[in-house]
């Protein structure tokens, strides 16, 4: 039986896995939400997912990737998501990934990690600021298109308040006044695209292809709010949030054949 070699992006808020055989292609993939319990989550999702396929090499990263210790070793996230974006779109410059509890954004030369910067100390650019909209609107996270469908026209409202906390306060005061929640909502990505670029600086010029990957790059307008700031257009992956645990597998099976030349990910 021929090894598979897997890739587990154990996030903050959804854990994710992918396999690739000794061509580098996607074999199987799989995502199930992230648990109190990261590590018995990630092998059970390994044990499922694998079913009969004999894994000959795993690679862990992600938020919770030390504790997964039946992990052959770690990697970090700005490696992965560097190498399975790479994998991707060879052409990439660039890369914006907006997690549940970080945002990164990754210059990239030939494939590899030149330099990035990271916010991981404020939720106001992250996954967690739609997430508690959401909460207040009563909206399953996966359903936000519902709240934009039907949306009057009008400018986003302004968020001011640059932190979480705060905003939310706020956001009950725009309820109570009646603004739309379609408004709102596209002021909350406007303001989550603002400090994205803030973040990127000067780099937001770098030529080559910007792709938006992770969670919130299926979340509906988000990409439109953050071209719109950023003022260029941004590439999406088919499966943005896959985009680290692929990473991952290809180190995975590099670790194993070291000598293997080109990647296929179909």
């Amino acid at each position: 039986m021929s090894s598979v070699y897997v890739g587990i992006d154990a996030g903050s808020r959804a854990i994710k896995l992918i396999a690739v055989d000794e061509s580098g292609k996607t074999v199987c993939r799989a995502i199930v939400d992230q648990s109190i319990q990261p590590a018995v989550t990630a092998r059970e999702l390994v044990d499922d997912t694998l079913g009969p396929l004999r894994a000959g090499r795993c690679v862990a990263t992600g938020y919770a990737r030390n504790v997964l210790t039946f992990a052959d070793r770690t990697v970090t996230e700005i490696t992965c998501h560097a190498k399975g974006c790479a994998s991707l779109h060879p052409e990439a410059g660039a890369i914006i990934e907006i997690g549940g509890q970080d945002s990164k954004f990754i210059r990239l030369q030939q494939g590899r990690v030149h330099d990035f910067a990271m916010n991981d100390r404020c939720a106001a650019g992250t996954g967690r600021f739609l997430e508690m909209v959401a909460v207040r609107f009563g909206v399953p996270l996966a359903e936000m298109q519902e709240v934009l469908r039907g949306e009057t026209c009008g400018p986003p409202v302004t968020i001011s308040s640059m932190c979480v906390v705060f905003a939310e306060t706020e956001i009950i005061g725009l309820l109570a006044a009646g603004t739309p929640p379609a408004v709102i909502l596209r002021g909350v990505q406007r303001a989550i695209a603002t400090r994205i670029v803030a973040m990127m600086g000067e780099r937001k010029h770098l030529p080559g292809d910007i792709l938006f990957t992770g969670g919130v790059a299926q979340v509906h307008g988000m990409r439109e709010a953050l071209e719109q700031v950023l003022g260029r257009g941004l590439k999406v992956p088919e499966q943005p949030q896959y985009t680290g645990a692929l990473g991952a597998a290809l180190i995975a099976r590099q670790d194993a054949m070291p000598d293997a030349q080109g990647i296929s990910n179909g």
